[in-house]
C-alpha cells in the first residue's frame, strides 16, 4: 500500500489483526511496505475496543482523539483480483477468486470521503457527531458480549497450547455472532495455516470448523460480505 493514496494531513496507522504474532503477520506487512506505523495485535485488542468485523476495517479519530467515524469498510484501492480472469482449473481457488469480484466495494468514493474529512474536518458531512457516532455504533445485542467473552477465552487457550479447548470457544463465538468474520477468519486460518508459514487466506474446508470463508460468504451473498460507506 503506498502512502501517497492517503491525502496529506491524515496520520494513517494499519494494525494486523493476528493471534499468531509477527511470524503470521510480517510477510504481509513488508509486502505491503507501509510508510507510515503498521502494528501487530496479536490479542485483537482493536477490534475488541472498535468494533472491527472484518477486515480492512476502520475508524476515523480526530485530533482531540474523539472518533468521528465508527467502524466501517476502508477499501483504498481496487484489488487486481477483482479484474483478472479467472482460469479454468483452479478448483476452489478459481470458485473463491470468481466471489472476490461479486463483493462490493467502492475504493474511489471511500477515498473522496477520507479526504473530504481530512480537509474539512468537522464541516465534512462525513463526519459524524458523538452522538451519531454512538447511534451508527448502536447497541449491541447480549449474544455478541458473549460472543467476544468466547473469543477472549479461546485466544487464551491457544496461547496456553490448549487448542481443543480453544475451538470448542471459538465455535462458539462464531454460533453467537455470525456476522462477525474477525472471530471466524482468525479461528479458520489458526487451522489452515502450516506451522512457519504466513497466515493461511484461503482458509478452506477443515474438520475443526463447520464453516470455511468460500461456503460462509455464498450462504449471505459476497455483495453482502462488506457494508460500503454511503456517499
Amino acid at each position: 500500500m503506498r502512502e501517497e493514496i492517503y491525502p496529506q494531513g491524515a496520520e494513517v496507522v494499519t494494525v494486523a489483526l493476528d493471534l499468531g504474532g509477527p511470524a503470521a503477520a510480517r510477510p504481509w506487512i513488508e509486502k505491503a511496505r507501509p510508510q507510515h506505523p503498521s502494528l501487530i495485535d496479536q490479542a485483537h485488542n482493536t477490534d475488541e475496543k472498535f468494533g472491527f468485523v472484518n477486515v480492512p476495517n476502520a475508524v476515523w479519530i480526530d485530533e482531540a482523539g474523539t472518533i468521528v467515524r465508527p467502524a466501517h469498510a476502508a477499501h483504498v484501492q481496487r484489488s487486481p483480483l477483482r479484474d483478472m480472469d479467472v482460469p479454468e482449473g483452479l478448483g476452489r481457488l478459481g470458485e473463491m477468486l470468481t466471489e472476490v469480484k461479486k463483493i462490493r466495494t467502492d475504493p474511489d468514493g471511500y477515498l473522496r470521503a477520507l479526504r473530504d474529512w481530512v480537509s474539512r474536518g468537522a464541516d465534512s458531512r462525513y463526519a459524524m457527531s458523538p452522538d451519531e457516532v454512538v447511534a451508527a455504533a448502536r447497541p449491541q445485542p447480549r449474544e455478541h458480549a458473549e460472543a467476544a467473552a468466547c473469543f477472549e477465552i479461546g485466544q487464551h487457550l491457544w496461547r496456553a497450547g490448549d487448542t481443543d479447548a480453544a475451538v470448542r470457544w471459538f465455535r462458539r463465538a462464531h454460533e453467537l455472532h455470525p456476522a462477525n468474520w474477525t472471530y471466524k477468519r482468525q479461528a479458520w486460518t489458526l487451522a489452515t495455516t502450516a506451522p512457519g508459514e504466513p497466515s493461511d487466506l484461503v482458509q478452506g474446508p477443515t474438520d475443526v470448523y463447520p464453516g470455511n470463508w468460500l461456503d460462509d460468504v455464498r450462504a449471505i451473498g459476497a455483495e453482502n460480505y462488506y457494508d460500503v460507506l454511503d456517499d
